[in-house]
């Protein structure tokens, strides 16, 4: 009897391997892994992961990201991002949590967001706390 492997959210995971390069938006429920290059936007209720190969050139907004390769752009994440040590940013970065391994390479801005979509709820101090 044969098992069906599936993700959390039950979609299948998108893979753009080495060697394509895509033109467009990209806008998808599932896990999305890029080792080629994408010039455009992407959109998705899953995990991206940019092997080390990959490319965006644009915006990338997910749930989680781990990236390896390179951004040139923004990138949205609502819960985690893992910029590994082959990484290279240049853009700005907004995510609730983000881990970098040294070796990582980010030129531009980052803002930290409290909540599940990245929601703009800062923390003040108190009046009277210095």
């Amino acid at each position: 009897m044969a098992k069906i492997m599936e993700t959390d959210n039950g979609a299948a995971v998108n893979l753009i391997s080495q060697g394509t390069e895509i033109t467009g938006d990209i806008k998808s429920s599932g896990d999305v892994r890029i080792d080629g290059v994408l010039n455009g936007n992407m959109v998705t209720k899953g995990k991206v992961v940019i092997g080390p190969t990959g490319r965006v050139k644009g915006e990338v907004e997910c749930k989680n990201s781990e990236v390896s390769g390179v951004i040139d752009g923004k990138i949205t994440v609502s819960q985690l991002l893992n910029l590994k040590s082959s990484s290279k940013i240049n853009g700005t970065i907004v995510t609730n949590k983000l881990s970098i391994e040294p070796g990582a390479i980010f030129t531009g801005n980052c803002a930290m967001k409290d909540g599940e979509n990245g929601g703009a709820t800062a923390v003040r101090p108190k009046e009277g706390d210095k």
